[in-house]
């Protein structure tokens, strides 16, 4: 099973673990790596818990920026043209 393509509720604990607060992740559930930097936001009562963006020098951003094919190469897009609208 993919785990990143399904979506699983379960139940589970929350324990203290020194001065913070932990959430037992099951087994079926658990990420692939123990050493691993998670994003943690709360938006109200839920808590979401994911993989941390690998973080990239900047000198790393420019190589893959420059990895890019230049603008000439790319597919051209037909423009959409909108409706004008009436605000009043």
């Amino acid at each position: 099973m993919d785990k990143n393509s399904t979506t699983k509720t379960t139940t589970t604990r929350v324990f203290k673990s020194g001065n913070s607060q932990a959430v037992r992740i099951p087994a079926e559930m658990a990420f692939d790596s123990n050493d691993m930097e998670v994003t943690v936001t709360r938006s109200g009562d839920v808590i979401t818990i994911r993989p941390a963006m690998a973080r990239q020098s900047v000198e790393q951003m420019f190589a893959a920026l420059r990895a890019l094919p230049p603008a000439s190469l790319l597919p051209q897009v037909d423009r959409i043209e909108l409706p004008d609208r009436d605000w009043d």
